[in-house]
């Protein structure tokens, strides 16, 4: 434990912070996962919802620097093009 008041303040800070994060990752996981499901499942309008809350919660993360906004646009390039070819089949 700290032996500063500040740095334990700090601590539980960060504590808090990392619990929102963690749970702001986890999300968009899911969300994504979800996405994934759909495609697989050939369902063009799952998919569509899917990919709308998918690409939502990928913006977020990004804008709050959870992840990289070039990795933010990567994710969401291969989902888009995910989707796009369920149109083809």
């Amino acid at each position: 434990m700290a032996n500063i008041k500040s740095s334990a303040k700090r601590a539980l800070i960060i504590e808090k912070t990392t619990a929102k994060n963690r749970s702001a990752k986890s999300l968009m996981k899911t969300n994504i996962k979800k996405f994934d499901a759909a495609v697989d499942g050939n369902d063009r309008e799952a998919a569509e919802s899917a990919y709308k809350a998918a690409v939502k919660t990928v913006d977020r993360a990004a804008t709050k620097n959870l992840i990289h906004k070039n990795k933010a646009a990567r994710r969401k390039s291969n989902m888009t093009r995910k989707l796009n070819a369920i149109e083809d089949n």
